[in-house]
C-alpha cells in the first residue's frame, strides 16, 4: 500500500491511498500526519487505520505530478518539529565512491582513509544479531522541515555552494508517540541533495556539505522495505538524458541493518520528543558526481524504483554567488 498527499481542487490537502494501480482519496483525513497520530493513539496499525476510513474519488497521480500538485507524503504542522537526517557509508560499494572523493595522492605509505575505515567498521559490526547493538554509522543532519522540498519543487543550492548533486536513497519515515516511542510509518524514495565538491576538500566539511534541501516521496510505502530495492537515478538536461545509472538499497545491499541504523538515531533522547516527525535517509552508493558529472542550473533529477509509485522529480537551482559576509546585529 502507498499513501501520498495532493493539493486538491479546493486548494487544501487530500490524502491519497494506492493499492495496486488504483489511487483514491481517503475520506475524513486532513493529512498523513493526522492519520498516523490517529493510528498511534488507537493502538492500530496504519493499514488498519486506513481501512477504517472510506475511499473517495479516484485520482490520476501521474497527471497530478505533471500539474505539480503532489506534496510531500507527510509533513509536520510545525516545521521545527520535522527532522531531516541521514547515514552514509551504509551500502555495499559506497566506500569506493567516498574513498575516491577523499583519498590523497597515493604513495607507498598512504594510510587508509577515514571513509574506508568507517565502511570496514560497518562490514564487521553493522549487522548485529537481533536485539544486539552494532557499530554506529556515519550520521549527518540536513535541517528541519524548512529544508523539505515537495516533489516537483526546486532544490536550491545557496550562493556559497561549491556544487549541488543528487543522492538517490531510501528514507525511513517516523513519528514519535506520546511516551517517546518511535513509530515507523513507512519508506519513501529520497533525493539527499549535497555539495560534493565542498565535502571533497576536507572530510570535516561533511557537516557543511549536507546542510542543503532534500526531497522525498511522492508516495510512501506502508509496511516492510523489500530486501532489495533496485531503482534508477538519472539527470535530464534540456529534456535529454545526461546521465543514468541503477542504484541499489534494501538490507541485501547494505552493510548495516535497518534496526541498527534506527537504534543509533533514536538512542538520543533529543530524537524521541513526542509528536516529532523524522525523515531518516539510509545512504547510497550511486552518485553522478563520482562519474565526473557537474550539475547545472535547470537540470532535472529523476529517481524511481518499482513498488514506490510515481518517480521523484526535482529541478536544480543555484543562487548567485555571495559577495559579502552575513551580518549579525548586536542588541
Amino acid at each position: 500500500m502507498l499513501i501520498s498527499q495532493i493539493r486538491n481542487d479546493e486548494g487544501s490537502i487530500s490524502v491519497v491511498v494506492r493499492s495496486g494501480s488504483e489511487a483514491s482519496i481517503l475520506k475524513g483525513v486532513a493529512s498523513t500526519y493526522d492519520l498516523v497520530r490517529e493510528a498511534i493513539a488507537s493502538g492500530r496499525s496504519l493499514t488498519e487505520c486506513i481501512r477504517a476510513h472510506d475511499l473517495g474519488p479516484a485520482v490520476d497521480l501521474e497527471k497530478l505530478a505533471e500539474e505539480k500538485r503532489l506534496l510531500l507524503p507527510i509533513l509536520h504542522p510545525d516545521a521545527a518539529h520535522m527532522h531531516l537526517t541521514g547515514t552514509g557509508l551504509t551500502h555495499l560499494g559506497s566506500a569506493a565512491t567516498r574513498n575516491a572523493m577523499h583519498a590523497k595522492a597515493k604513495d607507498g605509505d598512504q594510510p587508509v582513509t577515514d571513509s574506508m575505515k568507517m565502511f570496514q567498521m560497518g562490514l564487521e559490526g553493522g549487522r548485529p544479531a537481533q536485539g544486539k547493538i552494532g557499530v554506529q554509522p556515519e550520521w549527518f543532519y540536513k535541517g528541519n522541515g524548512n529544508a523539505a522540498v515537495a516533489p516537483g519543487g526546486d532544490l536550491v543550492s545557496p550562493g556559497f555552494c561549491e556544487d549541488g548533486g543528487e543522492e538517490p536513497e531510501v528514507a525511513g519515515i517516523y513519528v514519535i508517540g506520546e511516551d517517546g516511542t518511535p513509530f515507523r510509518v513507512g519508506f519513501a524514495l529520497a533525493n539527499e541533495f549535497s555539495d560534493h565538491v565542498m565535502e571533497r576538500q576536507n572530510y570535516l566539511f561533511l557537516a557543511h556539505s549536507k546542510l542543503r534541501p532534500a526531497s522525498f516521496g511522492p508516495e510512501l510505502l506502508v509496511g516492510d522495505l523489500p530486501e532489495s530495492v533496485e531503482g534508477t537515478s538519472r539527470i535530464l538536461r534540456d529534456g535529454d538524458v545526461l546521465w543514468e545509472k541503477p542504484f541499489l538499497s534494501g538490507e541485501a545491499n547494505m552493510s548495516h541493518t535497518l534496526s541498527n541504523l534506527e537504534h543509533h538515531h533514536f538512542k538520543y533522547g533529543l530524537f524521541r520528543q513526542p509528536g516529532d516527525l523524522h525523515v531518516h535517509m539510509f545512504g547510497t552508493a550511486t552518485l553522478s558526481f563520482a562519474d565526473g558529472i557537474s550539475c547545472r542550473e535547470g537540470d532535472e533529477i529523476e529517481i524511481s524504483a518499482p513498488g514506490f509509485g510515481v518517480a521523484l522529480k526535482n529541478r536544480l537551482v543555484f543562487q548567485p554567488a555571495e559577495t559579502s559576509a552575513a551580518s549579525v546585529k548586536v542588541l
